[in-house]
């Protein structure tokens, strides 16, 4: 079996999957920006080849980094895991001619429109949605659907760009800052789903799930971007199993991964819960962000990379979750904008918690901070884990109301 993995460097947690692969005796090639030389000795003791490219998100220049490793051996599977590098790969694996995630799945799986109107004609409930290109189609889905909505980009990830609008007042700027009425620019309205926001989160074989992890956002991500105040919490359950709540959800994404024609993947799903029922929110075929996989590991006594790698290159899976833990992940955020001056409550909660705490990111006094919008890991987090759920949210919080992270 011979793998192709689309930039082995960059985030920091890709190389996990390339080591991954090379250690279940997979033959692993890499595509990415830059040169050769600039590899660590660790992934170059893993990769048979790297093929430099200028721009990995580029189709022609993807596809032609392909056929020139096809022309070294044989390429039986193409695989990316960031959100910015589907669609190139999945164009580039399908003119190969390599199995895996199709352009249309890709498509459907990064086009919020397009995904909403094939899952609603597929029976999964969503949030009221529509591509618009102007103000006039926006006014007029408003004008069926009223306030308040959410305009987002049709590609982006989670909430990046995401606006909440309330009312009239709130929507020229809105409009703005997704700069709509350029020509060729078109944007995602949908309705404003209120309720509680959680994730799903899948490996799936040959279209069939064979792992799944239920998380949970408090608060609800458009929420936790916008507030400085909020120290926002990503809790991963180990209740997936035994609440008959998430029966729901689990067969929300066994439709989804049936009508979107999801093969041999990662998958994540976001949902939300409320006075309206649960409804699907959107999905990415790849792993999660901010490096949720470690938070399931630890929960789970497992490896999900190496997981991922016998799904990809044995076509088997090799591991159990053992659901002991919950885990999750606290952003501390500065309480201003500067460079961090330094920290308070930190050995409080190392020397209470510390048999619970997993691992924590602490910038160095001096460092520049990253603006609340940047994420959950953009400045200060800690990621716990406890054998009860109810224990790690109130852990988590413990957390927030000690740490203080100070800023000049």
């Amino acid at each position: 079996m011979h793998v192709v993995f689309i930039e082995p460097r960059f985030p920091v947690n890709q190389r996990l999957f390339v080591h991954a692969l090379a250690e279940v005796g997979v033959t692993v090639s890499a595509i990415g920006e830059g040169s050769p030389d600039t590899l660590d000795p660790e992934l170059r003791r893993c990769l048979s080849h790297f093929e430099p490219v200028r721009n990995v998100t580029d189709p022609k220049a993807m596809l032609a980094a392909v056929r020139s490793i096809q022309r070294r051996r044989q390429v039986d599977r193409l695989e990316a895991t960031v959100e910015a590098h589907i669609m190139a790969a999945a164009h580039a694996r399908e003119a190969a001619g390599i199995p895996g995630t199709t352009v249309q799945t890709a498509f459907l799986c990064r086009d919020k429109p397009a995904m909403k109107a094939a899952l609603r004609a597929g029976g999964v409930p969503c949030a009221q949605s529509t591509a618009a290109a102007s103000e006039a189609e926006v006014r007029a889905f408003i004008e069926r659907v009223g306030y308040p909505v959410i305009l987002k980009p049709r590609d982006g990830a989670g909430a990046a760009g995401a606006v909440r609008v309330a009312d009239d007042s709130e929507l020229p700027a809105a409009m703005e800052s997704l700069a709509l009425g350029r020509p060729g620019r078109s944007v995602a309205v949908e309705e404003f789903i209120d309720g509680h926001e959680g994730f799903f989160d899948t490996l799936t074989l040959r279209g069939e799930v064979v792992h799944e992890f239920a998380s949970h956002y408090y608060p609800n991500v458009l929420e936790a971007m916008r507030e400085r105040w909020i120290s926002p919490q990503v809790v991963t359950t180990n209740r997936v199993d035994v609440v008959s709540g998430y029966d729901q959800v689990k067969a929300m994404a066994r439709k989804v991964t049936e009508v979107l024609g999801i093969e041999t993947s990662a998958t994540h799903m976001e949902w939300f819960v409320g006075p309206k029922g649960l409804k699907f929110s959107e999905i990415g075929c790849r792993p999660p962000g901010v490096r949720t996989w470690d938070l399931y590991n630890a929960a789970n006594e497992m490896d999900l990379y190496r997981e991922w790698a016998m799904l990809i290159g044995l076509g088997r899976p090799g591991q159990r979750p053992s659901r002991r833990f919950s885990a999750g992940m606290i952003a501390l955020r500065p309480d201003r904008d500067g460079r961090i001056a330094g920290y308070s409550g930190v050995e409080a909660i190392r020397g209470r918690l510390a048999p619970q705490l997993i691992d924590w990111h602490l910038p160095p006094v001096g460092t520049p901070t990253q603006p609340v919008e940047a994420g959950f890991m953009a400045n200060a987090w800690v990621r716990a884990k406890h054998e009860s759920y109810d224990g790690l949210r109130s852990l988590l919080d413990a957390i927030g109301e000690t740490i203080r992270v100070h800023a000049r």
